[in-house]
């Protein structure tokens, strides 16, 4: 039986990543690792460079006809990645 104060696992992990601020730099890292699972793996092949800062997603896609793409659905991509990170992880997409 558990304690009133007891916390799961999961409660103690993210309060130690809120605590230490690694939180938002956890989620980027989660982002960044289901990126073939968000944009599915075709594309995701294609993708050279993806990195977050400062709540811009930075692509670096080697195709021009899947960048252009990614750029008329770039608001759809937006809210696929914030819904995966439950929460405002990126605002904007940057294409390198």
């Amino acid at each position: 039986m558990r304690k009133a104060n007891d916390k799961s696992l999961k409660e103690a992990i993210e309060q130690m990543l809120q605590v230490y601020k690694i939180k938002r730099r956890y989620d980027e890292t989660a982002v960044i690792a289901a990126w073939p699972e968000l944009v599915g793996k075709s594309v995701a092949n294609r993708t050279k460079e993806i990195y977050i800062h400062d709540k811009k997603l930075f692509l670096r896609i080697e195709s021009s006809v899947i960048k252009n793409e990614l750029m008329m659905i770039r608001s759809q991509i937006i809210d696929k990645v914030n819904e995966n990170a439950k929460g405002v992880l990126i605002e904007e997409i940057i294409f390198l």
